[in-house]
């Protein structure tokens, strides 16, 4: 972006990442873990340092967007991808959903719409320049509860089959704190959980049989919590 002459450059990071996995709750803008225990956790941190260095350095214009567990339509269901596009898809084919874990952990997860407005603010406001935010509902989910309203939409009735946590499944709660954003940017996310879920479900009825091509879930993958 430097030498390219970009203007203002606005990265994508994860407050999932980014604050590790003990975090006080909600997660603000002023708490930073150092105990980072995934690759990707590790690479979204030192894609926030690059940019505070391009910033200070060069005098780029760059702004820190923090995501929080993404969703909506356009996500095909993988080996690789979110958890609610793979149950939307397993739970319209009559599979059981995987619960690991006590299904009392609870994710902030939004709308991709909503995170689409927080990025275009971030890229006009001036306050944001040189900032780092969080990008989320400010609400939190049970698991337990996203898998009885993804069964109950789509007349799932096979039983959930129950896993031990995984390794990586450190995180017992995800709720962030918006204020920052709405203090510099004026965010404020407009789709609701529940909203949210609708459109994917039209989604993925309107592109069914595409979906069921593009889906990619190899037979012994490892890192998805069920195979086919």
């Amino acid at each position: 972006a430097q030498f390219t002459g970009v203007d203002k450059f606005v990265y994508a990071s994860s407050g999932c990442a980014i604050y590790g996995s003990y975090g006080k709750m909600p997660l603000k803008e002023d708490f930073i873990s150092m105990h980072l225990t995934t690759p990707y956790q590790i690479n979204k941190m030192a894609g926030e340092m690059y940019s505070n260095f391009y910033f200070h350095h060069y005098g780029l214009k760059t702004v820190n967007c923090r995501f929080f567990n993404s969703f909506g339509p356009g996500e095909v269901p993988g080996q690789y991808r979110n958890v609610i596009p793979n149950f939307v898809y397993w739970s319209m084919r009559e599979k059981s959903l995987p619960l690991t874990g006590t299904g009392d952990e609870t994710r902030d997860f939004t709308y991709v719409l909503d995170l689409v407005q927080g990025l275009i603010k971030a890229g006009y406001y001036e306050d944001a320049i040189g900032q780092a935010f969080n990008l989320a509902s400010g609400k939190e989910t049970k698991i337990k509860d996203m898998i009885s309203m993804v069964n109950n939409a789509t007349g799932n009735a096979t039983p959930i089959t129950e896993f031990p946590p995984r390794k990586w499944d450190t995180k017992k709660r995800l709720l962030a704190s918006i204020d920052l954003a709405g203090k510099l940017i004026d965010y404020k996310p407009i789709i609701s959980f529940d909203e949210g879920l609708k459109s994917n479900f039209d989604w993925f009825n309107k592109n069914w049989d595409k979906i069921q091509q593009a889906a990619d879930f190899p037979v012994g993958m490892s890192s998805a919590v069920r195979k086919k």
